[in-house]
């Protein structure tokens, strides 16, 4: 663990959940910080993973499940022809541009889960071949979906921002506390 995450107010389950959602989504921030756009975009291993690659696609996923939860429409429906573009920086698109529009998705998600009459409510997943037939999620399996899903790609992250120049997490918070 490279940050801490606060306890919650007593039972605060919703509180706790989103916490530990923005913990990684600091990581994947915390990765980028003092990058140009072209160290964002190169890819320094046999992946074809970048660092602006993965802000991209965490902030793509996260808005997919609010359009699956029925909180948006979608504003990029990706398939075969186009899910490679959901991992890398296309043409007007900025590491800038993509945390802004990461800010709002989060914000949107903190909106929709904190205002959710309960965290047992559910949704219908699509008929797509990797849903279980007929399946539905709970808003609290939504939340730690997002937790697991962008921690795997924080270490992701991790990994790609110590192949390029060698910082590691730990030297990349106190980069950001010495900023803030």
């Amino acid at each position: 663990m490279v940050t801490h995450v606060s306890a919650q107010a007593r039972g605060d389950e919703r509180g706790a959940l989103l916490a530990f959602i923005e913990e990684q989504r600091g990581g994947i921030r915390r990765a980028l910080l003092g990058l140009t756009e072209e160290q964002a975009r190169t890819r320094p291993s046999a992946s074809e993973l970048s660092l602006g690659g993965l802000l991209k696609h965490v902030a793509e996923v996260e808005q997919m499940w609010l359009v699956l939860a029925g909180q948006q429409t979608p504003p990029v429906r990706r398939d075969e022809s186009n899910w490679h573009e959901s991992f890398e920086l296309v043409g007007e698109e900025t590491v800038a541009s993509q945390l802004t529009h990461w800010e709002q998705v989060a914000a949107e998600t903190e909106k929709f889960i904190r205002s959710a009459p309960s965290l047992d409510d559910t949704f219908p997943l699509p008929p797509d071949p990797w849903f279980p037939p007929e399946g539905r999620v709970s808003l609290r399996w939504l939340c730690l979906h997002l937790i697991r899903e962008t921690a795997r790609h924080a270490g992701h992250a991790d990994i790609i921002r110590e192949s390029l120049d060698g910082k590691t997490a730990f030297e990349l918070v106190a980069l950001e506390r010495a900023q803030d």
